[in-house]
This record gives C-alpha cells, structure tokens and sequence, in this order.
C-alpha cells in the first residue's frame, strides 16, 4: 500500500536505506544533491556534492567541483555512506560522462564520496573510474566495490586508508555488486553480456557464470551466500542462480526493462522495479513466483528496503519518490 510520496528538487537514480532509520537518495547531475530522509519520510538533510578535491590530496582541479551521485553503499557499522558519481564538473575535467563508452575513450575518472552518517556531510573522496555506478562495502568492512561502466573494472577501495588498492578488468558495462556472507567473493553483473563475473578477494582473480541472460544488471544474494539473484535488463526477467553450481535454478517475467532489486529482511521476498511498466514486482524468494504486482509513478529505478518500517522505498526518475508499506 502506498503511504507517501516525496517530491521537491529531487531527481534520485537510487536510494539507499542504511538500516538504522535514514534513507539516502542520490540525485545526480540534475540536482547536483544527496537528499538524506528519515524512515518517515521527513527530510534529514540536503548534502551539496560540491567538494575542493585539494582538500582530499587529489590534484589537477582547483576551487570547488561538482559531482552526480547515482549510487550508494552503507558501511557495515552504518557509520559512514559511500556514493559514487556519474561524472566530474569543474576545473580539469573533461566533457561529461557518457552511458555511450568505451574503455580508454578519454573520458576523466570520477570519483567516490565518502558520507558521515551522524554529521551527514562528505569527509572523504577517492579517485576511482571512469563513470563509476554500483558501490557495495564488503561485510567485513575492509573494502569499498565500484564498478566502472566506461572503464569496463571494478576499483577496489580499502576502507581503512581510503585509497584505490586495484582496478579489476571485467569488460563491457559493469554495474551490479554482490559480495557473499564471508567477504571471499563479489559478484558483478557484466551488462554488456549475459554474464556475472566472480571476483577473489583474495587473489582478485576472476571466473566467470556464464550465460545467467541478457543484460544482467542488478543482483541480490541471500544470507546464506548459495542463492544469486539478478534482474536481466534485455530480458524483461529476474534469474536465480544457484552459486554452487553456476545453474540457474529458476526464471520469471517481472515487466519491461527490470532495473533495480531488494530482499525483505528476512529473505522470504525479493522486490522488483521495472523501468519501462511503471510496476514494482513482488516474488517469492524461494522459487520466484509473482506474489504481487504493483504500480509506481513513471520511471521507477531505485528500489530499497526500509527494515525499522518494513518498507519499500521506490524512486522514479521522473522526480519522485514513493513509500510502501510491505502487505
């Protein structure tokens, strides 16, 4: 059931629920704002991405520069969020970050933000790829994953130092992260494929499952680590893929262009967005069966679970966000 909607100066690509009352929407270029929301839907705060990157020992551009938040990860202590930005704005940087890239095409690196969750403001910035998209902190808290679409990687963050440790190559589009129960292995939707990359965090050597379906794009893992689930762009379905045997194990039509995707918190149900229906999908984890079907406001994209509420927080790229409770 639909209980709010926000609206205002938002144009939010993600949002993001820490787990102890605070919704972090990312708004991009087009707002150029992280607006921070509490589980009632009141607004917390509005974070500028503006920053002096001399500050934070990265040269080249001088005075205050600009980002585009477009996605988020909280730490596992819930102290800090870390958001990654479409492009850079300002002096040194190039033209804007494009969807249409190729690796080594001459687009700038951007960067990642590190948020305080108790001050809510930027008190950190690395340099990373080339328009960077997914972030996920590995459980253990040692790394920060994000992966590059234009650059084809996925930088690895150490937490501790806040510094790049190394760029995995993975190859068209990079954009899902999923890092299992024990911090061994991440997974990463290759959207220009049909394939997830699994990543040692050890080693950082990568394997590969192959052929899950057409443009992967968003996953889930249960909380036991064995189950993957990934919503396929190109195939208007969400797969579930057993990780033992890198069998999928079930398929399901959820609507055009699935995007984004979240797990209840106890795992029973998994939650959809599809872009192109203006629906929410509601499946059953266990075997994928439709439970319900929901519709949203245009152009849902960002889906998070909300856990001291129950909720589901869905935003629309039109320029809204939506509350539901979860019935």
């Amino acid at each position: 059931m639909l209980e709010r909607t926000i609206t205002g100066a938002i144009s939010s690509k993600s949002v993001v629920a820490t787990g102890t009352g605070l919704v972090f929407a990312q708004n991009m270029m087009y707002q150029h704002t992280i607006t921070v929301y509490r589980a009632d839907g009141t607004l917390a705060a509005t974070i500028p991405d503006s920053v002096d990157l001399a500050a934070y020992r990265i040269a080249g551009h001088p005075g205050q520069v600009r980002g585009a938040p477009v996605e988020a990860a909280s730490s596992p202590d819930h102290k800090s969020m870390y958001v990654s930005n479409y492009s850079m704005y300002g002096a040194g940087f190039g033209p804007e970050g494009s969807d249409a890239c190729t690796s080594g095409d001459g687009i700038d690196p951007s960067t990642l933000y590190r948020i305080d969750t108790t001050r809510l403001a930027v008190d950190g910035v690395v340099q990373v790829g080339a328009v960077p998209k997914y972030v996920a902190v590995t459980p253990d808290g040692r790394f920060v994953l994000v992966s590059n679409w234009c650059s084809g990687t996925l930088s690895v963050v150490d937490r501790t130092s806040l510094t790049e440790v190394r760029q995995v190559r993975l190859g068209r589009y990079p954009r899902g992260i999923a890092v299992d129960p024990h911090s061994r292995t991440a997974y990463v939707a290759v959207m220009g494929s049909s394939d997830v990359a699994q990543v040692d965090l050890s080693t950082f050597a990568v394997s590969w499952l192959r052929g899950i379906g057409s443009g992967p794009r968003h996953l889930v893992l249960d909380s036991t680590g064995r189950f993957l689930y990934v919503t396929l762009n190109g195939d208007g379905r969400v797969a579930k893929v057993d990780t033992d045997s890198g069998r999928v194990v079930a398929r399901v039509a959820t609507g055009r262009a699935p995007r984004s995707m979240t797990i209840a918190a106890d795992g029973r149900s998994l939650y959809v967005v599809n872009y192109e229906s203006d629906t929410v999908t509601k499946l059953r984890a266990d075997d994928l069966t439709v439970l319900q079907s929901v519709p949203t406001n245009a152009s849902p994209i960002g889906i998070t679970y909300e856990p001291t509420r129950d909720q589901l927080w869905i935003a629309c790229y039109t320029g809204s966000i939506q509350i539901f409770s979860d019935t």
